[in-house]
């Protein structure tokens, strides 16, 4: 299921600092309102902070960038692996970011800040489909920052979990994610390799989703990350920000 959410979770009617979440699955679990709304309001105090929410689970990222076969094919994919990862779906979820943003700039025309927070990578990784990652992702920022008239957008990127470090595709798409914001000024990224451990039959494993206390913490990191970036200030470089107190 596609999950489509706008909230403006703070007054309405004045300028506000503007976060929008997209990805898929660990995405579309997390619930902004249990963490990333407290945490928000904590951090930017008076100041009012709305987001939109476009994600669903699955989802390889070319469902947000139409050039992604192109892309696929430069990095060496053939045309059936190609389509094996395409499905002849198009894109489905590039659209709905612009048309939930443009709808609220109905009531906040003048947003002081947007944010923009990735959880998605899963799906490429397992699909074989890690070589076009970099590209593609890099596409999806940049067309963002065009179609949005902000190009001082901020970019907050979770960095997909330790599940499958025995996977060459696993590692490099988690090794992209870092090399997209160590070369972007306004990006941070967030750690999650804390928040995915379940146990299994009696032993803690390292799994693709994560626990609800996870999902909380995950949205607390995206606040506190996107929150550095909107001050001007460095974003924790572990990944892992802390609100001045224990977790």
């Amino acid at each position: 299921m596609l999950l489509l959410a706008a909230s403006t979770s703070f007054a309405d009617n004045k300028p506000v600092h503007v976060f929008i979440f997209s990805g898929q699955s660990n995405m579309a679990g997390m619930d902004p309102e249990t963490g990333f709304v407290p945490e928000a309001r904590k951090l930017f105090g008076s100041e009012d902070v709305v987001y939109i929410k476009v994600a669903k689970g699955g989802q390889p990222i070319c469902r947000w960038v139409k050039e992604w076969a192109e892309i696929a094919k430069d990095k060496g994919l053939d045309a059936r692996h190609r389509e094996r990862i395409l499905k002849g779906e198009g894109v489905l979820f590039y659209q709905p970011i612009l048309d939930q943003y443009r709808a609220l700039l109905e009531k906040h025309p003048q947003p002081k800040s947007v944010t923009f927070c990735w959880m998605q990578g899963e799906r490429d990784a397992n699909g074989g489909a890690d070589a076009a990652y970099k590209d593609a992702l890099k596409m999806l920022i940049a067309k963002l920052r065009r179609d949005l008239e902000r190009p001082d957008m901020n970019v907050v990127i979770g960095r997909i979990g330790d599940y499958a470090l025995d996977r060459p595709s696993c590692v490099a798409v988690r090794k992209v994610q870092r090399e997209i914001i160590d070369e972007d000024p306004r990006g941070a990224w967030v750690d999650v390799d804390d928040l995915n451990n379940k146990e299994i039959k009696g032993e803690i494993k390292s799994v693709v989703h994560y626990t609800k206390e996870g999902y909380e913490l995950l949205g607390r990191r995206f606040a506190r990350q996107g929150k550095a970036l909107v001050s001007g200030q460095e974003p924790a470089a572990n990944g892992k920000p802390t609100g001045g107190e224990s977790e």
